[in-house]
């Protein structure tokens, strides 16, 4: 169950929050179970890639909507994220637990440069990961009908989507300044 709720929260959330996404790029070596999330969306191409960065440095500038990761995360892998999502793109990614502050600061900090939100939000099985969204915010922008039509899921809905970006006020205080929403 653990992995099923990691795999909807990984691929609803950022479905539901951009605008009108059409290609979505999944970097993983366990892609499929992220694929078949995507394909409960209609009219959503997808592409799968090993989590490895020379897999990364073949894609095509401007080529997605959203990017799903599970690449660890260094400045030569945040520049290829930019790269690669179009102007209004949005990126889900791993990241090191929130108690790792000065790595996670530092991975914010160029996410930042890059995107006009970059918020973590948990899973529902005690991770996070990383949003970083050129256009939408994650609460504030939710497709309503996209996420109440979506049929056979075992955890994510309409309220969880928002929920799942609600921080206590440590993690608050610790990244005051870094995230951005």
């Amino acid at each position: 169950m653990t992995r099923l709720i990691y795999n909807e929260m990984m691929v609803h959330v950022p479905l539901c929050t951009h605008k009108d996404p059409k290609k979505v790029l999944i970097i993983s070596d366990n892609a499929d179970a992220l694929a078949q999330e995507v394909q409960k969306h209609d009219g959503i191409a997808y592409e799968t890639i090993s989590a490895d960065i020379n897999a990364l440095r073949d894609v095509v500038d401007d080529g997605y909507d959203v990017v799903i990761s599970e690449l660890d995360n260094d400045a030569a892998v945040l520049a290829h994220y930019n790269r690669i999502l179009n102007e209004e793109g949005l990126l889900v990614a791993k990241h090191p637990s929130l108690d790792e502050v000065d790595t996670n600061k530092q991975i914010m900090e160029i996410l930042g440069k890059y995107a006009k939100i970059v918020m973590p939000y948990n899973l529902g099985n005690c991770e996070t990961v990383l949003l970083a969204s050129k256009a939408y915010h994650p609460t504030a922008d939710i497709i309503l009908h996209r996420a109440d039509m979506l049929d056979n899921l075992a955890y994510y809905n309409c309220d969880v989507h928002p929920a799942a970006f609600a921080m206590g006020n440590n993690i608050r205080k610790t990244y005051l300044g870094i995230i951005k929403n």
